[in-house]
């Protein structure tokens, strides 16, 4: 058979499977219905499911008065602490956070600075890849998507361990210590070999520096030139804390509780967690919210006309703008309603941020698209939910100011969360769970065996 005829008898068979499946994959919405499943895990009127318990993170975005729910202020809390409180801490002292959150979320408790200290010297330690890992698993096969490369360099760390299905608390601790600390060099060196291979760019591999943190070692190594200033490292670090944890529900940590629970080695686990975060439901909105207000810049002469703009976010209700989605990226969060205090902080500096960059007017404009587009989306869905801005408005806006590449924004999300997804599994390994299996109804009927012979 020719090349030509092979491929059209596959593309034909492909096409003709891929219709059978369509039409018998699709079940009767009504059923769902019927047998009252909780679609996404979450009950009709939005909550979620009460799955398990976690000491770890937690969301809060509404209360209960007589049974009915009331939107409040977002908060987000880490081990007991207001996101804002820590957030402030730091900031204030003029001192990076990422490293003293991420010891608070594995162990319970901040540390003081000897503990701190002594934690940042141990990252220190285990931020290096094992000697040609970066030769012969990142570069020998650069991956088209770093988060991919990504899943693929955690499995692949998983044949440098002596002892990689130890589940002890101990050592998966430690397991989990080396992911984080080597996360930035995992996903720039994936980045660089993907600019290379598939952007021509020359290849420059920056080894992480030791007197450097996690976030400014980020842009240590992303930057040719290795330079950044003092405000651009604390905002990269304040968005990586941002971002560490959002409670044991999202989909990354819910993944990570669930493949847990089988008994499973780390890389195994994290690898699962990665391949849940590069979904553009779950981890890539940011992509979005700058396409989306690139467009805008675009298609709207004065960023300060309320009217010119109010027009233009119609327009995208509509469909009738940007990729016809009929979506406001970065508005609106599926727990969240009144704010996102993610959101509220990093608004903040972001325009200190912008100010220092000279980029006020398109600070003003996504100010003003956050200002127009609830109240926008409220009137053309005839809603009275609240909708606000979610972390994922200003965090794409932080990261192009950065001069981050797009491809690493979902990647700086994977390096902040692995540390939320790291002291959520060892917490399913300490209370020794049940393996998590949920029910599913089958509502396929009975049907009698046909020989093939018989068969139409």
């Amino acid at each position: 058979m020719e090349d030509y005829e092979t491929e059209h008898f596959e593309e034909k068979i492909l096409n003709d499977l891929s219709s059978i499946t369509l039409k018998k994959g699709a079940i009767n919405p009504s059923l769902f219905t019927k047998y009252e499943v909780k679609r996404g895990l979450r009950d009709t009127d939005g909550r979620g499911v009460l799955v398990g318990l976690t000491e770890i993170g937690d969301v809060h975005s509404y209360i209960l008065d007589e049974g009915e729910m009331i939107p409040v202020p977002g908060r987000l809390i880490y081990r007991g602490y207001d996101i804002t409180d820590l957030a402030k801490g730091f900031m204030e002292d003029g001192r990076f956070g990422f490293e003293e959150t991420v010891y608070l979320l594995l162990f319970g408790n901040l540390p003081n600075k000897k503990a701190l200290a002594d934690f940042k010297q141990l990252i220190c330690t285990y931020q290096r890849l094992p000697e040609n890992f970066a030769r012969d698993i990142i570069l020998n096969a650069p991956s088209k998507d770093i988060m991919n490369g990504l899943a693929r360099s955690v499995l692949a760390l998983y044949s440098f361990d002596a002892n990689p299905d130890d589940v002890s608390v101990k050592n998966v601790l430690k397991q989990c210590i080396k992911l984080i600390a080597s996360f930035p060099s995992l996903a720039a060196y994936s980045f660089q070999a993907y600019s290379h291979y598939y952007g021509n760019q020359s290849l420059v591999l920056h080894s992480p520096q030791a007197d450097l943190g996690l976030a400014e070692n980020i842009l240590y190594m992303l930057r040719s030139n290795h330079k950044y200033t003092d405000l651009e490292a604390k905002l990269l670090d304040l968005a990586l804390v941002l971002h560490a944890e959002h409670g044991g529900g999202n989909n990354s940590t819910f993944v990570t509780h669930v493949v847990t629970s089988t008994g499973t080695d780390t890389y195994a686990a994290i690898a699962a967690a990665l391949g849940s975060l590069k979904g553009p439901r779950h981890g890539g909105a940011n992509h979005k919210v700058i396409q989306m207000v690139e467009n805008i810049k675009e298609n709207v002469k004065d960023w300060e006309d309320d009217t010119e703009v109010t027009t233009y976010l119609t327009r995208l209700l509509t469909k009738d703008a940007f990729d016809h989605s009929g979506l406001i990226y970065g508005i609106g969060h599926a727990v969240y309603s009144i704010s996102d205090p993610r959101a509220v902080v990093l608004k903040k500096y972001a325009a200190k941020l912008a100010h220092e960059k000279g980029l006020e007017n398109e600070f003003n404009l996504y100010a003003k698209i956050e200002e127009l587009a609830p109240k926008i989306i409220t009137q053309y869905t005839n809603s009275n939910k609240a909708v606000s801005a979610n972390v994922d408005f200003y965090s794409g806006f932080v990261y192009r100011m950065l001069n981050l590449p797009l491809e690493m924004f979902t990647p700086i999300f994977a390096l902040a969360r692995i540390s939320g997804w790291s002291a959520h599994r060892i917490e399913e390994i300490v209370n020794a769970g049940k393996i998590i299996r949920p029910a599913y109804k089958n509502v396929e009927p009975r049907k009698k065996y046909i020989s093939l012979d018989e068969r139409g």
